[in-house]
């Protein structure tokens, strides 16, 4: 079960938001296998002020942490990726150039998901 933060800059419409969303949500349940109903994911607006980025990135910019425990082959990430940039290319239309991944791997007694027990218990 990942739980997803991902952070755009201030201003964009909820239908945008809505397929980043979706994007990040469809690649997870392709590539790595997550239920559909098995996910957490935020979007976090930041105002001007609150956002520092190269100056490479355009006002798509959009950062995406996703932390799931471990096990994911190198492969299933990379997958994770590609599948990420390509859906958010059609939907929103965010350049790949615009959009940063990260994934922490942690150990599954790490994660509790409900009733304060761990995942491997």
């Amino acid at each position: 079960m990942p739980f997803v933060n991902i952070n755009v800059k201030k201003g964009k419409s909820g239908e945008y938001k809505v397929a980043i969303l979706d994007g990040v949500r469809n690649a997870l349940i392709e590539t790595i296998k997550v239920s559909e109903d098995n996910t957490f994911q935020r979007i976090y607006e930041l105002d001007e002020e609150n956002f520092i980025y190269p100056r490479s990135r355009t006002e798509n910019v959009t950062i995406i942490e996703i932390t799931m425990y471990k096990g994911r082959t190198v492969e299933a990430k990379k997958d994770l990726y590609k599948a990420i940039n390509l859906n958010l290319a059609k939907n929103p239309g965010i350049a790949g150039n615009d959009i940063s991944i990260v994934i922490y791997d942690l150990p599954p007694e790490d994660m509790v998901l409900e009733d304060g027990k761990p995942i491997n218990e």
